[in-house]
């Protein structure tokens, strides 16, 4: 299909989303798998459409941002999170400034207020939870959540903090009230200052080398002295030290100074 080029630049004027940072042949096929489903023929076309119609541009939002997320995902990084991270990060803070990029549908941030309550009482924890996709962010804030996605929590989370909503499973408004929910481009916004842990998962696999390297950077310098960066399963990174970060165990990386 032609005119993917015009199509990025237009995207980008509209909605300040660069889809040149993106891997290309994975973008594409997203893209036009989406436009071939609206029934278009064109990137032209398409663009018109969602251009005037606010339904289908957030349709599209929605699906370029590819909104996947559980609670306690990947349940061993978050066992290592408990017993071996936050310990050293609370020796040397009494209150922990903490970042959930990507955040998606607030199962992270939400499973972090539930771990961090075994350390803290509730309220002296604090997350800030950003994400591009409003949709995602409002479904966030209403804390409604299927069976599948809280099966890795443990159970005396469930049982403390959920109540069950027909088929659905609600989050109580005390872990809900931990958490501010904010948009934000990881692309293109200023990322917050002085974080002592940023989790920032499942994402960067669908960023160019060029672009992950700059995040990296900017990373690095969100993080206070002896910060830390949490990422996904299939996001180990290369070189670390490249972007002044040291390895600390799978997954995690700590700042260097």
């Amino acid at each position: 299909m032609e005119g993917y080029s015009i199509f990025k630049e237009k995207i980008y004027k509209m909605i300040g989303i660069d889809l040149s940072c993106y891997k290309e042949r994975q973008m594409k096929r997203r893209i036009e798998s989406l436009i071939t489903r609206n029934a278009f023929d064109s990137y032209a076309k398409y663009y018109d459409a969602i251009n005037k119609d606010t339904k289908l541009l957030q349709e599209f939002i929605n699906y370029l941002t590819i909104n996947v997320s559980e609670f306690y995902r990947n349940l061993q990084q978050w066992e290592t999170l408990e017993k071996e991270i936050l310990p050293k990060l609370i020796v040397k803070n009494t209150k922990l400034k903490i970042w959930s990029a990507a955040c998606s549908t607030g199962d992270e941030p939400y499973s972090l207020v539930m771990l961090l309550s075994k350390f803290f009482p509730l309220n002296h924890i604090d997350v800030l939870a950003t994400d591009i996709d409003k949709e995602a962010i409002n479904k966030a804030n209403i804390g409604l959540y299927t069976k599948k996605s809280i099966e890795n929590l443990p159970q005396e989370f469930i049982n403390k903090y959920f109540s069950k909503v027909s088929n659905s499973y609600k989050i109580s408004d005390e872990i809900k009230s931990r958490v501010v929910f904010k948009q934000l481009n990881l692309l293109e916004d200023k990322y917050p200052d002085n974080c002592d842990l940023i989790i920032c998962r499942n994402v960067m696999i669908y960023f160019t080398e060029e672009t992950k390297s700059k995040m990296y950077h900017k990373f690095h310098d969100s993080l206070n002295n002896n910060g830390v960066l949490f990422v996904g399963s299939t996001e180990q990174i290369i070189l670390p030290h490249r972007y002044k970060l040291t390895p600390i165990k799978t997954f995690f990386y700590e700042k260097m100074f």
